[in-house]
């Protein structure tokens, strides 16, 4: 909030009244009609923050409750400065909107009817406000903050400034009253219980939510309350218990993050487990964790997790943020989607420069451990992508597939962090989180190189269907003996965001000659990959080996198919099946108006061994020349349908 540098007012109400207090200017809330006439000068950060009147909004309930005649031009709501002033805050689990109780209602309580009055006053949520207020009094504060009613919601900058100033609020506190509504015991937990407590691990419901997780670090005293506003704890003294609930080490339940912030990866496991309501604050209150600020986009979904990440990269070096963990399979933007996605972080630390160095002089040549220094302080986030310098390991004969370090580590003794990426048109997407030992063996050393990694939002992969014809290769003698995963009805097969990849498996009548025909997408583009060997056997890390290579295999296609302007193409691959004479031709169509990918599987026998080169080759299939090469197919299985 900015100064202003002077306000004047003329009252013609007495309504709003100005304290000039030595330390701190207060207004009422609750404005009317004035002209200028006398100066008085106040800052406007002063005014940041609207509290409760403890001792009027008492007084207030005490005549309503006794049925005496209220002041209505009283206010129980005042802004103050919240570094200057002496307050509680109230922390708590939300329930249902028309439970708690708003800043309109708070406001004009004393103005409304007595059945609709004494219907606010009988909700739970005006019995947090006013047990809270009722703690406030007797620990000895004037002033109380509670976020149902000291927020007029209906100004979204209001609202924005509210939130990002909240972590400031709840740390400057005097006192937080921490109120876990399911605890009917006299004492804190201090076992699980996951018949009481079934919705978060056996813990109460307040441990579960995540504007909660900022309200037990940022105040330096929080003070634990069960249903019936007895205490039953500080945290200072549940330290311990604390951690094994939260992940949250106990230096920083005792001393806040103040000088003591750990890395990012670990800030977020803390809120891995966590939920809201809305999927927006599942980032927004992570910002004062973070130590970072940005506007409030209700309605944006899981981006403004994203958004959270990029104003980290922003202020902060900490690659500790790419480190999290990827269960999924399809290549996916370098920031996570959600903060479960770092919940194996809990111990993730920063290496310091030199010990990365020194980890590093045995695999990185000389030369380049000079520079890396002063290029991996820094990483701009460009239209482009993220542009980083990164020490880089390609897998096996992949120009495509890569290792990267990052300068953190999972546990102090752990060796860097590695996570795998995929190159695709000139950026790095992230990979699944693992690479197969068949990829990474007889690997080359580490490269230093510059890089860009893609933060913008993949576009979704759609819905592909192959429907494939091997009637050839049951007539020379081959059969289908697997399927991994068995998703085919008859030769039709579709595969969604969720089943990125088919393999099938043949086999000659002998069992001696197999080979496997993989199907899949990646980037939304089909693709298919053969791989030709006498004894080859069916295994998952074959399966996960192609998947992981998808993409690879989906820019080989690309390539042959690229440049062409017609209605679609057909794609040609030969591959000579070891120790025979047989060739294996593989032929797949694909129109633009359609997601429906045609494919013919026939087997050729060529006693000269002549060259096979292995690669695919396009041709236009409305270009009536190139059919003459399509060696033993039956053209019309390309052009039904159409």
């Amino acid at each position: 909030m900015t100064a202003s540098p002077q306000l004047q007012a003329y009252l013609f109400d007495p309504v709003i009244v100005f304290d000039l207090g030595p330390s701190v200017i207060r207004f009422s809330e609750v404005w009317t009609r004035f002209e200028v006439n006398d100066l008085v000068e106040t800052d406007a950060h002063l005014c940041s923050m609207r509290l409760i009147n403890v001792e009027a909004f008492l007084e207030r309930e005490r005549l309503i409750k006794e049925g005496k005649p209220v002041d209505h031009r009283k206010s129980v709501l005042e802004f103050a400065d919240d570094e200057e002033t002496e307050y509680a805050i109230l922390s708590h689990r939300w329930m249902k909107r028309e439970v708690e109780v708003d800043y309109g209602e708070m406001v004009k309580l004393a103005k409304m009817a007595v059945a609709q009055r004494n219907e606010i006053r009988q909700r739970e949520g005006y019995q947090k406000i006013l047990q809270s207020c009722k703690q406030a009094q007797t620990d000895g504060y004037e002033w109380s903050w509670v976020d149902t009613c000291c927020i007029d919601k209906r100004s979204s900058a209001e609202l924005s400034e509210t939130i990002n100033s909240m972590y400031q609020w709840y740390e400057n506190a005097r006192v937080c009253y921490a109120y876990l509504h399911d605890v009917r015991a006299s004492s804190f937990p201090t076992a699980r219980d996951k018949e009481r407590y079934p919705k978060f691990n056996g813990w109460p419901e307040w441990f579960s939510r995540g504007w909660t997780l900022q309200e037990l670090i940022a105040p330096s005293n929080v003070q634990f309350f069960n249903e019936d506003w007895q205490s039953i704890g500080y945290k200072r003294t549940l330290a311990p218990i604390l951690r094994n609930i939260t992940g949250i080490p106990e230096h920083i339940l005792i001393h806040g993050l103040r000088g003591n912030r750990p890395c990012v990866a670990q800030i977020m496991s803390w809120a891995a487990y966590r939920t809201t309501t809305r999927v927006e604050d599942r980032a927004y209150s992570l910002m004062g964790l973070l130590d970072v600020n940005m506007p409030m986009l209700y309605g944006e979904g899981k981006k403004a997790y994203h958004r959270l990440q990029l104003e980290i990269i922003r202020a902060s070096n900490d690659q500790s943020i790419f480190a999290w963990y990827k269960d999924t399979m399809q290549p996916t933007s370098i920031l996570a989607d959600d903060p479960s996605r770092f919940r194996f972080c809990g111990r993730m630390e920063l290496m310091d420069h030199g010990e990365f160095i020194q980890f590093l002089k045995e695999e990185v040549p000389g030369e380049e451990l000079d520079s890396i220094q002063d290029r991996l302080g820094t990483f701009p986030i460009t239209n482009r992508g993220i542009q980083i310098w990164l020490l880089l390991r390609p897998c096996r004969d992949s120009h495509t597939l890569f290792e990267a370090w990052l300068p953190c580590r999972r546990n102090p003794w752990n060796p860097p962090v590695t996570i795998a990426l995929t190159l695709w048109e000139s950026n790095y997407y992230r990979c699944p989180f693992f690479v197969p030992r068949s990829l990474a063996i007889e690997a080359p050393k580490w490269q230093l190189r510059q890089v860009y990694l893609r933060y913008q939002d993949l576009p979704h992969d759609r819905n592909i269907t192959f429907e494939i014809d091997d009637s050839v290769l049951t007539e020379n003698g081959f059969t289908c003996c697997n399927a991994y995963p068995k998703k085919f009805t008859g030769n039709t097969l579709t595969l969604t965001n969720t089943d990125l990849l088919s393999i099938k498996v043949y086999s000659d009548g002998s069992n001696k000659h197999r080979f496997v025909v993989g199907l899949g997408q990646s980037f939304g583009k089909d693709w298919i990959h053969v791989i030709s060997n006498t004894t080859m056997q069916l295994s998952c890390e074959d399966y996960i080996e192609m998947l992981v290579r998808a993409p690879e295999h989906a820019q080989v296609m690309n390539k042959a198919r690229s440049g062409s302007e017609h209605y679609g193409q057909v794609c040609i691959m030969q591959t000579r099946l070891p120790q025979t004479t047989s060739i294996l031709q593989t032929s797949s169509v694909m129109w633009k108006s359609s997601r429906i990918c045609r494919v013919k599987l026939d087997v050729f026998h060529d006693p000269v061994f002549g060259a096979v080169s292995g690669e695919w080759s396009a041709f236009d299939v409305d270009v009536g020349s190139f059919f003459a090469r399509l060696i033993g197919t039956d053209i019309t299985v390309y052009l039904g349908n159409r």
